[in-house]
């Protein structure tokens, strides 16, 4: 048989060629493959290698009523979060057989909203979703329609679904703990605007928590960090106010330790001598001599946690999986206080 280049094999075809019945083949490139005998599954696998027949996925979907799709939506795609966690979301598809449709929402609550309509036409059968505004409405109509659903990272409280994330309170306790140690008591916190991320929220309440407990001296930075100049200036005025206790820049994620790193770099400011740590480690963290001191996501493993949610979700399962991650801390030179 000769296939022109525009040709689409169809199981008819398959079926001939394999001395088969229609109904054969559909069972074999279906859950009920072990219905037919060996010789049967042979005849079809080797007729369907040498046609090149590839089953059409969403049309089996649509009359068996299960699309194997998990949906994904992330807020920013480009934030080395997204990127890492989404590898471990998708290293655990794999491996319960399932494929990872993603959708980026560049931090925009009108894409987010069209994303979400569009994840429901391919019928998938659950969705991890790094949320970028409030879908709440949105959102609860998947959980009232049955279909599993993992909040990752940032949390919607009107939304009655799983979380999988970082121990916030955690890391901030950890990373107060460790710079008090270090010696340095005069604290300012960099972030970006807490507003539509809930993650944000927690490290900055946290955070003066934190230093009113442990009798330190906190400051708060909370502005958009493309604001370059805003910032040398914060940072500039904290390091120049007058006092006797070592000071240390603690920032809420890698966007923010980035921004800190160029403007003590243009300052002058000497790391160690200057405290400097951040939440999320990056790759460039150990290339900056000292070395910066982070606290790292375990990003594989809340990857990975957000599909056991899910499977747990999709079979009725009890079991139990990990919502809130610990964070580890990674101790390099830009926390080395030096001695008084």
């Amino acid at each position: 048989m000769t296939l022109t280049a525009q040709h689409r094999t169809t199981i008819l075809e398959v079926a001939r060629e394999a001395r088969a019945s229609k109904t054969s083949v559909s069972r074999y490139f279906s859950e009920e493959r072990k219905r037919l005998s060996p010789d049967m599954q042979a005849r079809i696998a080797a007729a369907a290698c040498h046609l090149g027949y590839r089953p059409n996925q969403m049309a089996r979907s649509l009359k068996g009523g299960h699309s194997g799709l998990i949906g994904m939506l992330v807020a920013d795609i480009r934030n080395p979060f997204s990127v890492a966690v989404m590898h471990g979301v998708e290293q655990a598809c794999r491996e319960h057989g399932l494929s990872l449709m993603v959708c980026n929402t560049d931090n925009d609550p009108a894409q987010e909203r069209e994303r979400l309509a569009l994840l429901a036409t391919y019928r998938v059968e659950g969705l991890v979703i790094n949320a970028a505004g409030s879908p709440d409405r949105e959102l609860q109509a998947w959980v009232e329609e049955g279909i599993p659903l993992v909040l990752l990272d940032r949390e919607l409280s009107d939304v009655d679904a799983e979380f999988v994330g970082l121990d916030n309170a955690q890391a901030i306790d950890l990373a107060l703990d460790h710079l008090q140690a270090q010696g340095y008591g005069d604290l300012l916190y960099l972030s970006e605007p807490t507003d539509q991320a809930s993650p944000r929220q927690v490290r900055l309440t946290c955070f003066l928590q934190g230093v009113a407990a442990r009798g330190l001296d906190g400051e708060v930075h909370c502005q958009p960090l493309m604001e370059h100049d805003a910032l040398q200036r914060a940072i500039g005025d904290f390091l120049a106010r007058s006092g006797k206790r070592h000071r240390a820049l603690l920032c809420a994620n890698g966007n923010a330790t980035l921004a800190a790193i160029r403007a003590l770099q243009t300052l002058g400011a000497r790391l160690g001598e200057t405290g400097l740590m951040g939440i999320d480690e990056l790759d460039w963290c150990k290339l900056i001599t000292p070395g910066i001191t982070t606290l790292a996501q375990p990003t594989e493993a809340i990857g990975r946690s957000a599909v056991a949610c899910l499977m747990a979700l999709l079979s009725d399962s009890t079991t139990t999986t990990l919502r809130r991650h610990a964070p580890e801390l990674i101790v390099r030179g830009s926390t080395q206080c030096p001695a008084p």
